[in-house]
């Protein structure tokens, strides 16, 4: 079993660029399970206790419904603040065997320069890192 996690913000474009890439992996369905996690913003973060939860987010929803139409599993994880911490315990508390982060559109120059966090993930994760970029619908 090959287990990737899909660390997605709030942009829809990116996330559905990071579950297009896990669908196309070259594996059948069977073969790939995705962990999709979110780092709640502080305005989610101050939101009623019910409103908490990771699978309420969009992005999230939107990813696991793309990747369960195609018969791929997928298992949700809420990340902690700071973004980067948390996404790396999430990768080290499901065991994942690769790590698909989103990235936004760049500047020539801004392309030698990952986000912060996104920079982070490269430099600390112990197992591959693909920077994706966006998918519009």
């Amino acid at each position: 079993m090959y287990r990737i996690l899909l660390p997605v913000d709030n942009d829809a474009d990116r996330a559905r660029g990071q579950a297009a890439f896990v669908a196309d992996l070259p594996a059948t369905a069977d073969d790939v399970t995705a962990v999709v996690t979110h780092t709640l913003t502080s305005e989610e973060a101050d939101a009623p206790d019910a409103q908490q939860h990771v699978e309420r987010v969009v992005t999230v929803k939107l990813v696991r419904d793309y990747l369960a139409e195609r018969g791929i599993g997928v298992e949700l994880a809420e990340a902690r603040q700071p973004p980067a911490d948390g996404i790396l315990e999430i990768a080290a508390e499901f065991d994942v065997d690769h790590i698909a982060m989103g990235s936004r559109k760049r500047s020539p120059t801004g392309k030698v320069v990952f986000g912060s966090v996104a920079q982070q993930v490269l430099l600390e994760a112990d197992v591959p890192v693909t920077v994706v970029g966006a998918h519009e619908a």
